[in-house]
């Protein structure tokens, strides 16, 4: 069972994009299965095996998610922010004015997929070990 402390304490390890497979890495190692973050308030639900559940805070004020998702701009601000040159608000807060309202990722299966405000998968990628 996995506990909130340790997931942030893995988080911290997070300086960009380019730190996110040995973070997906560390989430492996103490439970998680799959977690969802969503781009609005940057809240995250961890869920583990055996029912596991544990959730976030938000991380920042609400932000507005555009109605209709922009897929060229997207990939876009993806590319740039895992090359390591944004920071993850920043990243938010680009993703949510290209229409993603949340990603998806499933721990053991090492992808990533990204989600519009109607819960329409836009992009899956996988992630690197």
């Amino acid at each position: 069972m996995f506990t909130l402390e340790e997931i942030q304490s893995a988080h911290q390890k997070i300086k960009s994009g380019s730190d996110f497979p040995q973070y997906i890495q560390d989430l492996k190692t103490i439970g998680v299965k799959i977690y969802e973050t969503f781009v609005r308030d940057g809240h995250t639900e961890y869920f583990g095996k055996d029912g596991n559940r544990i959730s976030s805070l938000p991380k920042y004020d609400p932000i507005e998610i555009a109605e209709n998702c922009q897929y060229t701009k997207f990939r876009e601000i993806l590319r740039f922010h895992q090359e390591g040159k944004s920071d993850y608000f920043t990243f938010c807060k680009e993703v949510a004015e290209a229409g993603i309202a949340k990603w998806m990722v499933d721990v053991d299966k090492l992808n990533c997929i990204y989600f519009d405000s109607n819960n329409t998968l836009i992009y899956e990628e996988e992630i690197p070990e």
